[in-house]
């Protein structure tokens, strides 16, 4: 049984940006939150919360760096799973900046539209549009859970808590993740132009401010 509630999309979103004072001065309220959520979803967020508040700032810092933006099976820019460095991707961009348009919501020019921060905010705001556009993107949210898995991270929790909010995998969407798994997202091309404009490139942290 999947339990989506736009309570816990927020909370997920402030815990996977980057952790700086937004983090640290709602931990309380976050602890809050998560302790009013079905346990399926709160539960790995009080677990993930715990070790937020055992851990020093500049370690857990170096840490999200280390883990978000110097792995590629860690990314947490959604486009990237399903079309990689190419030109395609470009393109999910701007359909996705635009669908956020659609629903009345503008971004910063320093906010990209596919980082999961980004997307979990979205979802929270408007739960029906955000539920599917999570669902769009199982097969990458999955991969990424289980490489967070894999990796020890404690994130891994967050992104347990993600999934506890969306139905479980189908068949179609097991044999993406398997294919993910095996192959990596794509690759443009040789010969081929840069995949989006700069403004679109990846940053070296969280998207959210």
């Amino acid at each position: 049984m999947t339990v989506a509630d736009p309570r816990a999309w927020q909370a997920q979103s402030l815990l996977l940006d980057y952790p700086g004072d937004q983090l640290y001065g709602r931990l309380d309220l976050l602890t809050e939150v998560a302790a009013a959520l079905e346990p399926a979803v709160g539960a790995p967020l009080l677990r993930f919360l715990d070790h937020v508040r055992a851990t020093p700032p500049g370690e857990l810092a170096t840490d999200y760096v280390a883990t978000f933006d110097h792995r590629k099976r860690c990314c947490l820019f959604l486009t990237y799973y399903a079309h990689g460095d190419t030109r395609k991707r470009g393109m999910a961009l701007l359909s996705l900046k635009q669908t956020y348009a659609a629903e009345g919501l503008h971004l910063g020019d320093d906010e990209l539209p596919d980082h999961l921060a980004v997307v979990l905010e979205f979802a929270a705001s408007r739960p029906d549009s955000g539920r599917a556009l999570l669902q769009r993107h199982r097969a990458g949210l999955e991969l990424l859970r289980l490489a967070l898995r894999d990796a020890g991270s404690p994130w891994a929790a967050v992104l347990d808590s993600i999934s506890a909010t969306l139905p479980p995998l189908g068949g179609d969407e097991r044999a993406a993740v398997a294919r993910l798994a095996a192959e990596g997202p794509p690759e443009e091309q040789v010969g081929l132009a840069p995949f989006a404009p700069p403004e679109y490139m990846p940053q070296p942290q969280g998207a959210l401010r």
